[in-house]
């Protein structure tokens, strides 16, 4: 299928940051999962299409994504296939106009991963919100889950304090810091309401012992906050496997940044 130039430009985007997921090491086998609202860019050759399949039932209401569009990887899809040919891993897929369930609308009938309704109910609460945020990623980078091994890091604040404090680039680039939701089933609607209620104060979450999830205006800033949060938590881990668990920057110091970057 031919797109127009927003949506080819989506693709190209989601390709290159699955490649980046996958080039880490953030997505072993299947692991992780991309949707990106396209509902602003979309044109009469995709409001035209029709579903492919039977209508999938959300095991929730989204009601302000009735009629949005979303490009979604697919459920059991390979993080680098989707770099690879990425509409042989994605779908198109249309909320219907109750917000009570979707159609897959191209290219093929493939199914959305099975944390879609995390997703859409991220989605819902941000445009609810009146947030701009298009983006929900999750992946699964290797420092930042074994810190959630760690109950001492999953009180309020401590692990953004301590990835802050690494590297004076975290304090700039991630303000809000990172948000804990406590281990819930993967895919469940519980995990996406711990993840929701987060969602005021920050723009990526850790889901305790499994990965990270971050929002944003497009795919590329999304990433960018997960990948600078993750160089902080190598140099931690750097540090602690010479022997010492580093100080990193004073309170003064991160003070300091914050005033003259007007974080």
């Amino acid at each position: 299928m031919v797109y127009n130039n927003s949506i080819s430009e989506i693709i190209s985007q989601i390709a290159e940051v699955a490649g980046y997921l996958w080039e880490r090491g953030w997505a072993e086998r299947n692991g992780g999962n991309i949707s990106y609202n396209i509902t602003d860019v979309v044109d009469d050759a995709i409001t035209s299409l029709k579903p492919l399949g039977e209508s999938v039932v959300l095991p929730q209401p989204v009601k302000n994504l009735c009629n949005n569009y979303f490009i979604v990887t697919g459920t059991g899809k390979r993080m680098r296939y989707v770099h690879s040919a990425p509409m042989s891993n994605m779908s198109i897929i249309r909320i219907s106009e109750d917000g009570t369930y979707y159609d897959i609308i191209a290219e093929e009938y493939i199914r959305p991963t099975s944390e879609l309704p995390s997703h859409l109910m991220i989605h819902d609460y941000l445009i609810g919100k009146g947030r701009k945020n298009k983006v929900v990623v999750h992946t699964h980078p290797i420092e930042l889950v074994a810190m959630t091994h760690n109950p001492a890091f999953l009180e309020k604040d401590v692990l953004s304090k301590i990835l802050w404090s690494m590297i004076p680039e975290t304090r700039a680039f991630c303000p809000k810091g990172l948000g804990i939701a406590r281990y819930q089933l993967p895919g469940s609607v519980v995990l996406a309401d711990e993840t929701i209620k987060q969602l005021d104060e920050y723009d990526v979450v850790m889901w305790e012992k499994h990965g990270a999830v971050a929002i944003g205006e497009d795919l590329i800033e999304a990433f960018d906050m997960i990948d600078t949060l993750s160089k902080s938590a190598k140099i931690y881990e750097s540090a602690c496997s010479m022997g010492f668990v580093p100080k990193g920057m004073t309170d003064e110091q991160m003070d300091e940044l914050k005033r003259v970057f007007n974080l």
